[in-house]
């Protein structure tokens, strides 16, 4: 599948290039992205081109990971805001699969505009003119109260925790997962927790 341009007037989201490289390796050095995500600590500007020119382009040909860059709209060579993906996963004439997973820089939280990109790119895999999944998942380390607010917003429903679900660096931790299926109304489906930190 070749890759394409989702937008909105709030972001728009596009593929990460070599452009896109240096950023992308000052965003994934930051303590709180290398806390919650899987991203190599500590990351090298050689993780980052690895990711911009392996990852991103194989995950796409392959049509298993598309990857978007988060950046402002109409900005088409703007600086990464953030990061969107989704993974699919199943056989052809099967019921597929996708996971979502996203991270944004310090400098653009608090904004929005990863639950924005977000929302975009569940639209498209679940529509049946995009990937047709029958379901999306999502999954944070427990504690990462960004990650699920954001999942929260799209309306994923939270099924609980797994002990040692989640694989980060060669250690099992401890995952919320959650899920959505097409159908679902794109807002939230429960009380947000009143254990949740004030924001």
């Amino acid at each position: 599948m070749e890759p394409f341009v989702l937008a909105t007037d709030r972001v728009r989201l596009s593929v990460p290039t070599a452009a896109d490289v240096e950023r992308v390796a000052e965003v994934c050095a930051d303590p709180e992205v290398a806390r919650w995500t899987t991203v190599p600590s500590p990351y090298t500007r050689g993780d980052a081109e690895a990711f911009v020119e392996r990852f991103v382009p194989d995950g796409w040909r392959d049509e298993t990971a598309f990857t978007w860059a988060v950046r402002a709209p109409a900005a088409s060579d703007g600086p990464v805001l953030g990061m969107v993906g989704m993974t699919r996963e199943g056989a052809p004439g099967t019921d597929l699969s996708g996971e979502l997973g996203y991270w944004c820089a310090p400098d653009a939280r608090g904004r929005g505009l990863i639950t924005e990109a977000a929302r975009l790119v569940v639209d498209w895999a679940v529509d049946p003119e995009g990937l047709g999944l029958a379901v999306v998942r999502w999954r944070a380390n427990v504690g990462n109260w960004p990650s699920r607010r954001v999942a929260w917003k799209l309306g994923f429903r939270y099924e609980g925790s797994l002990r040692r679900f989640g694989q980060q660096r060669g250690v099992l931790v401890d995952s919320w997962v959650g899920s959505y299926v097409p159908h679902d109304p794109r807002v939230p489906n429960e009380p947000w927790p009143v254990e949740a930190p004030a924001a």
